[in-house]
């Protein structure tokens, strides 16, 4: 075979982090190499699977238990029963031709290429050529699941941090979501907190960590942990800020983070809002119209920059204010602006609850196909009597 056509069809193998994706390539490469048929069985731990990623005449294929017994004994080549890395059956009476190469990667294996044909037995050159492909898809393979494994533990992490948000005054009615970017559970940096306050107030936090992953999950957990005891000392919102930022800045490896807070006081009817380098609320009013709060923006967390300021604004009870990472509204190669302009030109039925609210959001503006990560958090004073701030007050919020 040219040199050339097999570094074609390597190079089509292991195009995605995907693992089905990974065996179809396989086998495609393979029909293309040998004709006839092929199929993957893919093994984990002593879990066999059947034919999968089946290209080319399925029906060529051998009996699936002769495969399934060479992906169940298959082991590195240096401790294995026959020379080969593959093992191949040859043409009979009543049998076609067979071969299976071993989806082996260093010491690891994760089952085996089939490959089988009518007539013509398979000669060592194909069957070089095939081991070759075969060890190609386990490296890719092994990458996968790796993957799959940092991403079902650092989706288990968010999972848990976004179980258990603190508890809003009952004055204030409170809707998150999260929605990881994409079919993977591949979590980034994205969060929302609440923290209850004295004499009825509640801090509202929106914040992204760089990057994606379990690290930035990690580090969006120290950072969700500073904030909660920093905010318990009463600090206005520029100044826990400023204090974050001193403590993220003594870790080295810390990855930096815009980070928004709102402290809400629906006894006064106002909100206070500081911004580390991240976009603006928006404020929903009792018409159902849409605006950005000005606020003013100092660097991101981690810096070690400070800088922060604090702006006060009026919220009526009718009102509601959303907070949101930019994969809500961002698109690549769209002027920020431009994307802010599609969320301020939304239109809602007046008195509309903050989890119809964020529904329609999130509907509207396509936050389940966003390029990346979303998290959005929707707030409106819940009118009570007696007063903010009082003794019985303080006693319902506490119980």
């Amino acid at each position: 075979m040219p040199l050339r056509a097999l570094r074609t069809a390597a190079a089509g193998i292991g195009t995605s982090l995907d693992e089905s994706t990974t065996c179809r390539e396989l086998t495609r490469a393979a029909i293309q190499l040998t004709g006839g048929g092929a199929a993957v069985m893919r093994r984990a731990g002593d879990t066999v699977s059947g034919y999968e990623s089946i290209a080319g005449d399925a029906d060529l294929l051998p009996d699936a238990r002769w495969a399934a017994a060479v992906a169940r004994d298959a082991g590195t080549p240096a401790t294995d029963h026959w020379a080969d890395p593959w093992l191949s059956r040859p043409a009979g009476n009543r049998t076609r031709p067979a071969l299976c190469a071993p989806l082996t990667s260093g010491a690891d294996q994760y089952g085996v290429l089939v490959c089988a044909r009518e007539g013509r037995a398979f000669g060592r050159a194909e069957a070089e050529l095939l081991a070759l492909l075969a060890e190609r898809a386990a490296s890719h393979i092994r990458n996968a699941r790796e993957f799959d494994q940092v991403s079902r533990t650092a989706g288990d992490l968010q999972r848990a941090l976004l179980a258990e948000p603190g508890r809003p005054h009952p004055n204030l009615d409170v809707a998150i979501r999260y929605l990881p970017a994409g079919g993977r559970v591949l979590v980034g940096g994205d969060w929302c907190e609440t923290v209850r306050l004295h004499f009825g107030r509640t801090l509202l936090v929106v914040g992204d960590v760089m990057g994606h992953g379990l690290e930035a999950a990690v580090d969006m957990n120290a950072y969700r942990s500073s904030l909660r005891y920093i905010a318990s000392s009463e600090l206005p919102p520029h100044r826990v800020l400023r204090q974050m930022d001193d403590i993220a800045a003594t870790e080295a490896d810390r990855r930096p983070a815009s980070c928004l807070l709102v402290r809400v006081d629906p006894g006064r009817g106002q909100v206070t809002l500081a911004s580390a380098g991240h976009l603006p609320p928006a404020l929903i009013t009792g018409a159902g119209r849409t605006a950005l709060l000005r606020v003013p923006v100092g660097p991101p967390l981690g810096t070690g920059l400070g800088g922060y300021e604090s702006a006060t604004h009026r919220l009526e009870p009718d009102e509601a204010l959303v907070l949101f990472t930019d994969g809500l509204v961002e698109h690549r190669d769209e002027d920020i602006d431009r994307s802010l302009h599609r969320l301020t030109d939304l239109r809602f039925t007046p008195a509309t609850g903050v989890d119809s609210l964020l529904e329609s959001i999130v509907t509207r503006l396509d936050a389940r196909h966003a390029e990346d990560d979303v998290a959005v958090l929707a707030a409106r004073p819940h009118t009570r009597h007696g007063g903010f701030g009082s003794a019985a007050e303080e006693a319902a919020a506490e119980s």
